[in-house]
């Protein structure tokens, strides 16, 4: 069941908004990977990703896939979380500023671990609340009621 609103205009676009930025902040990466693979599969050895090649696929899938889904608000709660889980895996592997040897870029990668916090925490509101009134997911509810 969607998140039923009594605010109307200022949510349904406020919503619509952060939808679509947060898609378009995992669908240009996701892009970029297919663009970059034999580089983005180096960063990954570099941070000891294990089964590196099929996780960087797997991962830039879902990027690509979860993106437009945001975007278009297609099974917004379902994209969400999945979004949401593998924003903690990445931020612990490749974000581990904990580890780092001294003299480390150790700001750079605690700022990235704690952005990544933010958009995960961004993520978990959709995965509860929904994709909004201008949404794909609306669309289909819309059509449903009406049978």
């Amino acid at each position: 069941m969607a998140y039923q609103s009594n605010n109307g205009g200022l949510e349904n676009i406020s919503i619509l908004i952060g939808r679509v930025l947060l898609g378009l902040y995992f669908l240009l990466p996701g892009i970029q990977k297919v663009l970059q693979f034999d580089t983005m599969l180096a960063y990954m050895t570099r941070h000891e990703v294990p089964f590196t090649q099929m996780l960087l696929v797997i991962t830039l899938v879902l990027q690509i896939v979860a993106g437009l889904a945001l975007i278009s608000g297609f099974k917004v709660k379902v994209f969400a979380f999945s979004l949401a889980i593998l924003t903690l895996i990445i931020n612990f592997y490749m974000h581990n500023f904990w580890s780092l040897p001294e003299g480390g870029d150790v700001a750079r990668e605690t700022q990235n671990f704690v952005k990544n916090l933010g958009i995960f925490a961004g993520l978990m509101v959709l995965s509860g609340f929904g994709a909004g009134a201008i949404s794909l997911d609306a669309r289909s509810a819309n059509r449903k009621n009406l049978f």
